[in-house]
């Protein structure tokens, strides 16, 4: 066809600021030809990569393919927007491209593009050089082959990509995670392939870019604009009925690519992931992925999508409001997580420690309560996983346990044996009691003695006269470290300690609680619970000596 001609008019420099400069990576120039793919009616989009024996990118798809007419009329021409021209669309569904500028993602990548084509038994051939382009003067006619194929030879468009700018090797797992983020195509039977040097595919669907991701929770957009915190906003809202999509939050946080919410319109990112927030500072964006179709945005009159596809014009009052919205979104999405996550880490710690956050914090004085409480909500708001938090609180619970003073005393077995179910109904009045009541029957066993008063009983039993006493308290503790003795002097001391420390909280203590009303002992101060509680102090001192004791 001798009369015919291919011709691409353009000033070069479009060429070098949309293709080169602004598709130097790989992934985002390979994904503008997968949407034309999509665009063409394809089920399948293959990317083929070789590092060996040369460096070389094919895109291959099953679509409709183009006429020679077709690549003069619409693919060569830059910066046709086919929507406004009404150009039918394959499979009913709606076109990803507007700009008419996906052809030159790929001069990022490399000099030379071969394309491929066959339609309806015609097969066009053409070349794309850098060079030549760069040295038209407006005009580029390529080089291309036409010919008639068979009617067995399937419709569709292969695209080699060679004299490659950047020649590295391909990390195919990267690769793939990276073009899964930049697609969610309403056509389920739409598939991407991608492979290296003909090896064994790897299959790129919608959710391939979560499939890495462990939720912990999940909120569905049309369920979350539904609660109450939202449901207002969401009627104030006008385009909120037209979006979808879903949130994840996950239990440690997630790698920084996939931190945030991305937008989709029509299948394709228009706006990389983020918060839509002024302020980013809390730890909870580092646990927050999703995703939003908000097909509505590339509807509009105005083109609100960036040419790289990364970010929506925010200046705009459509996309002002959508970005208000959104936060507002996120908002409630954080506070309904952090009320989810303390309640999975409140049950997680109790089923693996058997601690009860609630019945600890309550069973704490109140002049400490509020120092842990803080603390455990900087535990539990921080990034350590669930398990390692447990380990902390239970290490935090051993310290200050439920009852601290009963625990941080160390109490004797005796004393804690005899006060400890008063001490958990916080009746330390009766606490007391019953322990004084425990050592007393202790003495008197331990003594033989027959003294029939508290008092008494205490003068008989110990004492630093070795000629009166029944028992002594010192015969098992009488030597230094060095092995010399302890004087006479300080060993008659801790004996005769022992017997007037005992009558001491006889007196002082045990009959003031026989005598008088409990409610006027403490409205008046004048013996608190604070008073019961070193009192058991004192008396797990004297159950410890005593149990060392040894008749006399």
């Amino acid at each position: 066809m001798p009369d015919k001609q291919l011709k691409m008019s353009f000033q070069p420099t479009v060429i070098e600021h949309l293709g080169v400069k602004m598709y130097s990576h790989t992934v985002p120039a390979i994904a503008e030809l997968v949407a034309n793919a999509y665009d063409a009616g394809a089920t399948v989009a293959e990317v083929l990569l070789y590092d060996k024996p040369e460096h070389k990118i094919v895109i291959k798809d099953d679509g409709t393919g183009m006429s020679f007419d077709e690549i003069n009329d619409f693919y060569l021409r830059i910066g046709r927007n086919r929507r406004r021209e009404n150009q039918p669309s394959c499979l009913n569904r709606k076109p990803t491209g507007k700009k008419g500028l996906g052809k030159l993602a790929l001069f990022g990548l490399g000099n030379r593009i071969e394309i491929s084509t066959v339609k309806d038994g015609e097969q066009v051939t053409f070349i794309l050089d850098y060079a030549d382009i760069l040295q038209s003067e407006g005009d580029y006619e390529p080089k291309f082959d036409s010919k008639p194929v068979d009617s067995s030879v399937p419709n569709g468009t292969v695209i080699t990509l060679t004299e490659l700018t950047k020649k590295q090797g391909y990390p195919l797992d990267n690769y793939t995670d990276h073009l899964a983020r930049l697609f969610d195509f309403p056509d389920p039977n739409f598939i991407i392939k991608i492979s290296l040097n003909d090896g064994e595919p790897k299959i790129i669907d919608s959710m391939l870019k979560y499939k890495s991701v462990t939720p912990q929770f999940e909120w569905k957009y049309e369920d979350l604009i539904q609660t109450d915190t939202l449901a207002e906003k969401a009627e104030k809202y006008m385009s909120s009925g037209l979006i979808k999509g879903k949130f994840i939050t996950t239990e440690k946080p997630l790698k920084n690519n996939m931190k945030g919410i991305t937008l989709f319109a029509n299948g394709r990112m228009v706006n990389a992931p983020e918060f839509f927030r002024s302020s980013e500072s809390s730890h909870f964006y580092s646990y927050l992925t999703g995703w939003l179709n908000v097909d509505f945005i590339d509807d509009d009159h105005e083109d609100l999508i960036s040419t790289d596809r990364t970010s929506l014009d925010w200046k705009q009052p459509i996309t002002t409001m959508l970005r208000e919205f959104l936060g507002e979104v996120v908002i409630a999405i954080e506070r309904d997580w952090r009320k989810k996550r303390r309640e999975h880490q409140d049950k997680n710690i109790q089923n693996k420690n058997n601690i009860n956050i609630k019945d600890w914090k309550n069973k704490l004085p109140e002049e400490i309560r509020a120092p842990i409480n803080n603390i455990l909500n900087k535990v539990r708001n921080s990034e350590l996983a669930n398990d390692e938090q447990a380990d902390l609180i239970k290490d935090l619970h051993g310290l200050i346990p439920e009852y601290p003073y009963y625990h941080w005393r160390g109490l004797h077995s005796e004393i804690k044996d005899a006060s400890k179910n008063y001490y958990e109904q916080q009746d330390y009045y009766q606490a007391f009691t019953e322990s004084i009541k425990r050592y007393i029957a202790n003495t008197r066993e331990k003594s033989k003695s027959t003294q029939s008063s508290e008092q008494g009983l205490m003068g008989d039993a110990f004492g630093g006269d070795k000629s009166k006493r029944k028992l002594t308290v010192t015969r098992k503790r009488q030597l230094k470290p060095n092995g010399q003795p302890f004087t006479e002097n300080t060993l008659f001391a801790i004996e005769e300690g022992q017997k007037f420390l005992s009558m001491g909280v006889v007196s002082g203590c045990r009959n003031p609680l026989a005598h008088e009303e409990i409610k006027d002992l403490k409205n008046s101060s004048l013996f608190t619970e604070k008073d019961c509680l070193d009192a058991l102090g004192l008396l797990s001192h004297l159950q410890r000596r005593l149990e060392e004791s040894e008749p006399e």
